[in-house]
């Protein structure tokens, strides 16, 4: 059963990973193995615990740990530390208010390989540079709910596994597979000599959200009735770098009216997303 330590000095070390690291430290806290990223609300850890993730530690409210729900949850993490104290307590820990009462530190897992991620899929998601953590976890979302079988992400995007991204996706991010590109291979885009050419190799057509004069509207036909496709979604604000969108086999637009010229990468994923997903 899990180790129930209530807390009474926030200082502690073994807090740290909850209240005085960043996102990164926590990233690469077993260096140079994975390390660790924090899952919040019971929703979220649950389904994290479903896809097989193995939790690190707890940190939770005492009012939780005693419900139903809280000894549910600890008990399916059986042998770790479960650290409680009051909501104003853990308020001065993470500095923010709790709105679900539960934290988890998790492993991270290796990484499965682009190849791994586009096995047996038909349509994949390809993220350059979306920096904003609350847009990726939203990208995740309508990922995983509108038939996307995976997702690519440069670099230069924010890592799925940051709290915020985990907490705006509800945990999808543990639902749909995804990995980021080998920057040896990105190259000046997704061009021919780098992810452009690889998904092509892999059957892929691609299809680059932007806008342009000579776009296509997202509703045309040959998009729906290509076998695999990548919908390639740029950075917020800039979106897509010129060379990603010249060596995009299609490059596509939503329409838009009341003057509106664009949505947020994050919205407009969802509608791409829809339109373009295959149902099953």
């Amino acid at each position: 059963m899990a180790d129930i330590i209530q807390i009474n000095d926030i200082k502690i070390p073994e807090l740290d990973v909850y209240a005085r690291l960043s996102e990164g430290q926590i990233a690469h806290y077993f260096e140079p193995r994975a390390g660790l990223f924090i899952a919040e609300s019971p929703v979220v850890i649950h389904r994290a615990l479903n896809a097989g993730y193995r939790p690190y530690s707890m940190l939770v409210e005492e009012t939780l740990a005693e419900g139903a729900q809280g000894r549910e949850l600890i008990a399916l993490c059986p042998g770790i530390p479960v650290y409680t104290a009051r909501r104003e307590v853990l308020e001065q820990i993470t500095g923010y208010a709790l709105t679900r009462g539960m934290l988890c530190a998790m492993y991270r897992r290796e990484l499965p390989t682009a190849e791994q991620v586009c096995r047996g899929a038909s349509r994949i998601a390809v993220l350059e540079n979306v920096m904003n953590p609350t847009n990726v976890g939203a990208i995740f979302r309508s990922a995983a709910a509108l038939n996307m079988d995976g997702v690519l992400l440069t670099y230069g995007s924010s890592d799925p596994l940051y709290r915020r991204s985990v907490r705006v996706s509800m945990g999808t991010v543990f639902q749909i597979p995804w990995t980021f590109l080998d920057p040896a291979e990105e190259g000046d885009g997704v061009g021919n000599s780098g992810i452009n050419g690889r998904l092509h190799g892999l059957g892929f057509r691609t299809a680059a959200m932007a806008l342009r004069e000579d776009s296509i509207s997202l509703a045309d036909p040959c998009l729906q009735q290509s076998e695999r496709l990548a919908i390639v979604l740029g950075t917020e604000g800039d979106g897509l770098a010129a060379d990603t969108i010249a060596d995009c086999d299609y490059t596509v637009r939503i329409p838009m009216s009341h003057g509106v010229d664009s949505l947020n990468v994050a919205a407009a994923s969802a509608v791409a997303f829809w339109q373009l997903g295959i149902r099953r």
